[in-house]
């Protein structure tokens, strides 16, 4: 179910002009999701967890439609990760994650 998705604007260019280091990104995020223990759902909603605590709006987004499209992850469950990121990252990424959730869900 997991796609080669890099979130990056430049990886467009990674890919088209310096293939050797694309693909070495390819294997390494194979490497990272592998599903041995944690099914690549979970490891989804840690991605998204990480990306809301760095403040990255683009990420967060991607990480949120994708949670949502490829596993059906509702609202309440996006808003469990985004607490843990307000009880460990602070208010103004828990605040700006949720901000976009909503932007998402309305679309």
């Amino acid at each position: 179910m997991k796609e080669d998705v890099f979130y990056g604007k430049g990886m467009v260019h990674v890919k088209e002009d310096y293939p050797d280091i694309y693909e070495a990104v390819v294997k390494l995020n194979e490497a990272a999701y592998t599903g041995k223990v944690l099914d690549y759902r979970t490891q989804k909603l840690i991605a998204l967890g990480i990306t809301a605590a760095n403040s990255d709006d683009r990420a967060v987004k991607k990480q949120i439609q994708s949670a949502i499209n490829e596993f059906g992850v509702t609202r309440d469950e996006i808003v469990d990760v985004l607490r843990v990121v307000l009880l460990t990252s602070g208010n103004p990424p828990f605040v700006k994650a949720m901000r976009i959730l909503y932007e998402v869900l309305e679309d």
